[in-house]
């Protein structure tokens, strides 16, 4: 994960500076997202990438190849605009371009080889797991040998320092002496209202009096104004102390405290104090003398107020003091007279001094207690003062430790010109030969300081050549991505023509035929197009295949099998779906909302973990995108059987597999009969030898052994069937754990099946609340539909509905639970209400309802069906209706054990009955 810490140049007006945030890239979309730290939810903006070139400048000075220097590159956007970034180092700022640049062009790439394929998502980089990730094609296409050397040859080894990565998360933000924050607009009210102190303007959102856009920002102070400032710190406290006895200035916008690593070096004080002009007594580029006075003069004005107010304070407090003293006197004298008043008759001299004793034993421990809590309020205080002093005498001991580092390396450099100059007296004889070994010295200095300029250009030469190739060759592929798309419409283009062509001669000969029916030109028209709808592609040469227009392919992007093979009617019909299909989700793809909510939720989720909220429950229900179903499937399973989870042995699934594998039980039998019959019109799953048959029979073994109880039960493949083709073996497992044990009441799966007959029952309930038209209408021609619905219950619409809706159903279900079966089970019947109740036989009808839910083919509007027009739809009411049912079924089932075993005991006794048996018993 490409992460860390970068300086982003913000602001505007003459405050202008940089600001630490935490950048974070996104390989989905190819951003690089800032936030203002790494536990922030929302991103405060992003840059794009993939349209974006970069730059740096090599400085002039020797420090060039100085890796601890920080060091400044810049991002071009689209349209113009320059985004200025700094890093800590400039060998962190290597390791950013580096990666940015391989970033960038492995998305690029991708893109490329994605939109080669109009059924794939332009991402296909993010899947990682299930078997529709297999179905991508290659990550990047194949680049020109030359260029790939060239780009190798260009690059720069680096390595990142610990403000880049997931690891720097944990570390703070760097801070330099020029990262002032300071609001003009606070200042400026500060002053009028005369209040306490200034506040660091530190909101995003905060604006100038001045500049509407950005908030304003303090340039970089130079070290002799931070000198200045500490200097003029340092004279406000001593006038403080001589003015009302203070011990520190209580103005917490203090110019002087600096933080400990932006103090300079006190041999770059030095330094620079030789060459500082005394006329100069601005401690800042921002406040001028005036303004110094004014801050002086309300800052002795507030450390007045302030005493004051701590003197009244201590005032108040040995009031309450007094008082409380005077409250527990009085009530100590009102108990005293209420006592020997009460209980002084028949009541013993002695028991009464006793008394007063106990009495002035617990005052005086009273007493005691609360010296004793003032002593530890004074002690807290005290501790309180010493971590300050502490913390005074840690920064006092750095300076000190600064200072002498600093003398160390100044006698280490007099010790070095020292033996220098020994050496240059002992190997010349004169003073004559002394002024050219000084001017070979700087010969030297500045060859050396040549020298790592020269490697300085030598780096960025290369950075920038690898950049204009990496540039051009992007370029090249959008020139010929746009060649080709042009080719492709010029191609569709000619083809609509030619079926025009055709229709409208068809149609001018049904209007006013010319000919006998026998020899009309319609016949043909018709016969011609009828081959051409159905003849298979021919081959084509590899580079012609982008150019054909591929409306309709063999398999879908989960697998299915799109057009039959053997029925032309059956196939007829089934590619016109599949051209409809295309036609609804090429209109989908216009309208982008859905989408760009979803990228800038998870994009809200790159710094915090998931969680259950309505904003996410409304994007589910509006179908997950193809390229983020995997990762949001695995993370719903997960939020469900986190408690099975944490409470199994590392290892869980695998130790249940190899169980299986090494002692069968026996469902296994059974699991290997239903495996090719499982999905046999997916391609993963057509075939003994395909992937998908193996991790299918993985599961279902595993399963068996940890819900001994069900064993399986025919149904349970199909389920685990498409979880697979999103999600890894494991995860798979976990899936059928969730539907089984989580979602769908006991007994759902097992051999009576009485939890589907319950739900079935529950839904004639609903049936006849929701659709009271179309219930009646069913009790009319008594037509029982549950033998059509039960299956969708069982295996959650598998080979029930198209797959677009199947797999929309399946967001919603993993996320919200068996509820949403009730919901889109209803609102396939609502969607295709009228049609049914033209319908006025039971025969018609029934065969109406074994295929009608193919012809549904918009998810959108089904699903507003679904979560919309059948609201309200409480889970209480479910609830209760299948506890009601539940006791119903039961009881019948009772009935029906008790008819069976009188059966059998009159087949015992009656001789013409004892030939008869049950296919219970026949199949023992």
């Amino acid at each position: 994960k490409l992460c860390g810490y970068l300086q982003k140049l913000s602001g505007k007006g003459p405050l202008r500076g940089f600001r630490s945030r935490w950048f974070v890239f996104d390989p989905r979309r190819c951003y690089l997202y800032y936030f203002k730290g790494p536990q922030e939810p929302l991103p405060l903006g992003h840059l794009d990438i993939a349209s974006a070139c970069f730059s740096y400048h090599q400085p002039e000075a020797g420090a060039a190849a100085a890796g601890d220097e920080p060091a400044a590159f810049e991002v071009h956007g689209p349209g113009g605009a320059v985004t200025v970034l700094k890093a800590a180092t400039r060998q962190d700022m290597t390791y950013w371009l580096q990666e940015l640049q391989q970033k960038r062009w492995e998305y690029c790439n991708n893109l490329d080889a994605a939109k080669r394929d109009s059924r794939t998502s332009p991402t296909p980089s993010d899947f990682a797991k299930g078997l529709v990730a297999k179905d991508n094609p290659g990550s990047i296409l194949s680049q020109n040998a030359s260029a790939e050397r060239a780009r190798n040859i260009l690059a720069v080894e680096t390595s990142p320092t610990d403000l880049v990565g997931e690891q720097a998360a944990s570390q703070p933000a760097p801070v330099q002496a020029s990262a002032i924050n300071f609001s003009l607009k606070q200042w400026s009210t500060e002053i009028k209202n005369s209040m306490s102190s200034l506040r660091k303007g530190s909101n995003e959102n905060r604006k100038s009096v001045f500049y509407t856009a950005e908030e304003w920002e303090l340039l970089d102070p130079t070290p002799k104004d931070l000198e200045d400032s500490m200097a003029l710190e340092e004279k406000r406290k001593h006038l403080a102390e001589g003015n009302k006895g203070l011990t520190s200035s209580a103005f917490p916008f203090d110019f002087g405290r600096i933080p400990h690593k932006a103090r300079r070096p006190l041999k770059d004080m030095i330094g620079s104090s030789k060459n500082r002009n005394s006329s100069d007594s601005s401690p800042t580029e921002w406040c001028s003398g005036n303004g110094n006075r004014l801050l002086s003069e309300l800052q002795l004005k507030y450390q007045s107020q302030q005493e004051e107010l701590e003197k009244l304070k201590k005032d108040l407090l040995s009031q309450k003091e007094l008082v409380r003293l005077l409250q527990q006197t009085v009530r100590s004298s009102q108990y005293d007279k209420y006592f020997t008043s009460r209980l002084c008759e028949g009541v013993p001299k002695d028991m009464l001094e006793l008394l007063h004793q106990k009495d002035d034993q617990i005052l005086g421990l009273n007493n005691q207690l609360e010296k004793l809590n003032l002593e530890k309020d004074s002690l807290q205080q005290e501790v309180k003062n010493l971590k300050c002093k502490v913390g005074e005498l840690n920064e006092r001991l750095g300076m000190l430790m600064e200072t002498i580092q600093a003398k160390d390396e100044v006698i280490m450099k007099l010790s070095r010109q020292l033996s220098e100059c020994e050496d240059s007296t002992s190997s010349q004889s004169g003073a004559i030969n002394s002024p050219t070994a000084t001017c070979t010295n700087k010969e030297l200095q500045e060859l050396d300081r040549l020298k790592d300029n020269l490697q300085g250009y030598k780096t960025q030469n290369k950075f920038l050549n690898k950049e204009i190739l990496e540039l051009s060759a992007l370029r090249r592929n959008a020139e010929a991505r746009e060649r080709e798309w042009q080719a492709k419409y010029t191609s569709l283009e000619a083809k609509l023509c030619q079926i025009e062509s055709k229709y409208l001669i068809l149609l001018q000969e049904m209007k006013t035929p010319v000919c006998s029916e026998d020899q009309s030109p319609a016949r043909e028209v018709i016969t011609q197009l009828l081959e051409d709808a159905l003849k298979a592609e021919p081959n084509e040469q590899p580079e012609q295949a982008f150019f054909k227009p591929h409306l309709v392919s063999e398999y879908d992007i989960y697998g299915f099998q799109t057009v039959p093979e053997d029925d032309d009617e059956e196939k007829l019909v089934a590619k016109s779906r599949a051209l409809d299909l295309r036609s609804l989700s090429l209109s989908e793809n216009r309208e982008i909302s859905t989408g760009v909510k979803w990228e800038n939720y998870l994009a809200s989720t790159m710094n915090r973990e998931m969680m259950r909220c309505v904003e996410l429950k409304n994007l589910i229900r509006s179908g997950i995108p193809h390229e983020h179903r995997s990762k949001m499937w695995k993370w719903c399973v997960s939020l469900h059987v986190k408690k099975f989870k944490d409470s199994a042995l590392p290892g869980y699934f695998q130790s249940l597999l190899q169980k299986a594998l090494e002692k069968p039980n026996p469902a296994s039998k059974q699991i290997e009969l239903d495996l090719l019959r499982t999905l046999p019109n997916n391609k993963h799953y057509s075939s003994p030898t395909s992937e998908g048959i193996q991790k299918l029979r993985n599961v279902l073994l595993a399963f068996s052994w940890r819900n001994p109880d069900i064993g399986y039960c025919q149904g349970l493949n199909r389920l685990v069937a498409i979880a697979l083709l999103y999600l890894e073996q494991e995860d798979a497992f976990w899936c059928l754990v969730t539907i089984v044990e989580v979602f769908m009441p006991r007994d759902y799966y097992t051999k009576t099946l009485l939890g589907s007959q319950v739900d079935q029952r529950v839904f004639k309930d609903l049936l006849s609340e929701k659709l009271p038209r179309l219930h009646a209408h069913f009790e009319q021609y008594k037509v029982d539909y549950t033998l059509i619905t039960f299956n969708w219950f069982l295996v959650v619409f598998v080979d029930s509905v198209v797959s677009d809706i199947l797999f929309k159903i399946w967001d919603s279900f993993l996320y919200e639970g068996p509820k949403v079966i009730f919901r889109f089970a209803l609102a396939l019947f609502k969607c295709k209400e009228e049609e049914i109740l033209k319908l006025q036989d039971s025969m018609s009808i029934f065969k109406y309802l074994r295929y009608f839910t193919r012809t549904i083919l918009d998810a959108r509007k089904l699903t507003a069906i679904a979560f919309g027009d059948l609201n309200p739809f409480p889970l209480r009411q479910i609830r209760n209706r299948r506890a009601y049912h539940l006791e119903k079924v039961r009881l019948e089932l009772t009935e029906l054990e008790a008819i069976r075993e009188d059966f059998l005991r009159e087949r015992e006794t009656c001789a013409e009955k004892r030939d008869l048996i049950s296919d219970d018993e026949e199949e023992n």
